[in-house]
């Protein structure tokens, strides 16, 4: 069964990351645009080759048109679809200065307590994404410069909280069980449990 998220939290993770490199390809061509666009007006302010400049300017050189907004609504899905890798192979950072002098019964535990609170904040947040989609479906919201619908934003981060959400539930479940019977349910390899 393990084998199942752990596929399904890495394809998430695997589509997380192409978004994640096609957003910061589109953030150093913007970046580059704008400080083209920026040194071609200072070479016309200052009289140097202002034919050839203004002629790269007239190619349209220059910042990305809504590139924040793609940018805003790209990261928002990427968190969410790195988050299930995360939790499955038990990657999230720890501070472990008080628990690792506690019994491994009682870390067992402390670690099924919290895999049980983060898969419902998961839940939650999965929950009001749908009904924070729905707002925005229902007011057809667009963005401000690319004019598209900001539902699109709101899907695709809510497909991968929900990812993250029956990732996290099958990890605290898994977490639960060990707990319970003392034997081991979730092994993953890399795993820190």
């Amino acid at each position: 069964m393990t084998r199942v998220f752990l596929t399904l939290a890495r394809f998430a993770a695997i589509l997380g990351g192409i978004v994640l490199t096609f957003l910061i390809l589109l953030t150093v061509v913007s970046v580059v645009g704008r400080a083209l666009n920026t040194l071609m007006h200072g070479m016309i302010d200052a009289g140097l080759l202002p034919g050839l400049a203004q002629q790269v300017l007239d190619a349209g050189v220059g910042p990305v048109l809504g590139d924040f907004e793609i940018v805003e609504a790209g990261i928002a899905f990427s968190i969410f679809a790195f988050l299930p890798l995360a939790q499955i192979s038990g990657s999230h950072a720890t501070v472990d200065i008080l628990t690792s002098q506690l019994s491994g019964r009682i870390n067992r535990l402390l670690s099924a307590v919290w895999e049980v609170v983060f898969a419902a904040a998961l839940i939650v947040i999965a929950w009001k994404l749908y009904e924070g989609m729905a707002g925005k479906m229902r007011y057809n919201e667009t963005t401000m410069l690319l004019q598209f619908p900001v539902w699109w934003a709101y899907a695709a981060s809510l497909a991968g909280a929900c990812v993250a959400a029956v990732v996290s539930v099958y990890v605290a479940l898994a977490r639960v069980a060990e707990t319970i019977t003392g034997r081991p349910f979730l092994t993953v390899e890399g795993a820190a449990h």
